[in-house]
């Protein structure tokens, strides 16, 4: 997909509560032709618990994501996503949450809009609606929904496809390391995360796959390079103790030249979950003029 593939922590996060009780970046023309077009395509990935451990630890986990990613350089893109998820903590207690997500971007990262819901089990959370606009040296969100209210964003902030893109100009710069601060409206709407990615060596579309799924069977993804991407999101408001901040959770994934994403693994501290891609269908888009 065309971002780092992102569950906000928001989902799973509510369901281990209830089972508990210098200068701003601005994407230009060289940045794009550098990264080249994204794809457009609908995905589903299939979630599973890899494993679990600390003092939250769960019985299982299971779900579904489903992502569709379009748009080009000339209107913005565009991103709707679905997950379904169930979660086992022992005993006959399941949570089955679902989070609906959709957003817009400016390809200029100057502009963002987005919508997220969330449902636990027969609940409804407060929505989340709002936009963000970069103005000069910082960013303006409106948010209509929990709150309604205004507020500034300091720093050099990147929207979600921007964060992907200079992943992928680093990748093709041999860099192994980006750090960003990234604002994508997940929580209440108010969350800056700071992240770290670490990008490891090319693989080239010729190598063996030792577990295909349908993006590396289709045509079109055959001759595209890869790189395996861990990112690391940080809450940016939390302090650091004993010189080190754990990270609110990390997600790794292979992410093709194109921003398609496969082979998941989500680590959120007391559990790991695993998605791997189950169907894959390129959709048609239209060419800037």
């Amino acid at each position: 997909m065309a971002r780092p593939f992102r569950i906000p922590p928001r989902a799973w996060v509510l369901t281990i509560a209830a089972v508990a009780t210098g200068s701003v970046f601005q994407a230009g023309p060289a940045l794009s032709a550098a990264s080249g077009p994204f794809l457009a395509h609908q995905a589903l990935y299939e979630l599973n618990l890899v494993k679990s451990r600390g003092s939250n630890a769960i019985n299982g986990a299971r779900g579904r994501i489903l992502y569709n990613f379009s748009g080009s350089a000339c209107e913005g893109y565009t991103s709707e996503f679905r997950q379904v998820s169930e979660l086992d903590s022992g005993e006959g207690k399941l949570t089955l949450s679902d989070l609906r997500s959709t957003s817009w971007e400016d390809a200029a990262g100057k502009s963002y809009r987005f919508k997220i819901d969330t449902r636990m089990n027969d609940t409804e959370s407060a929505p989340v609606d709002g936009v963000a606009e970069r103005t000069g040296d910082h960013i303006t969100v409106k948010l209509k929904q929990p709150v309604a209210k205004t507020f500034n964003l300091e720093g050099k902030i990147v929207f979600p496809t921007e964060q992907i893109q200079l992943i992928i100009a680093a990748a093709r710069e041999g860099k192994s390391v980006l750090e960003l601060m990234v604002y994508d409206g997940s929580d209440n709407g108010e969350k800056v995360y700071n992240t770290l990615s670490v990008i490891g060596q090319p693989i080239p579309g010729t190598k063996t796959i030792a577990s295909p799924d349908p993006s590396t069977a289709n045509d079109q993804m055959k001759s595209l390079t890869r790189w395996p991407v861990t990112v690391s999101y940080y809450d940016r408001d939390a302090k650091a103790k004993d010189g080190e901040q754990t990270p609110v959770y990390a997600m790794s994934f292979e992410l093709f030249e194109n921003g398609v994403s496969r082979a998941l693994m989500l680590d959120y501290n007391d559990f790991v979950i695993s998605g791997a891609m189950g169907k894959f269908d390129v959709r048609d888009s239209k060419p800037c003029k």
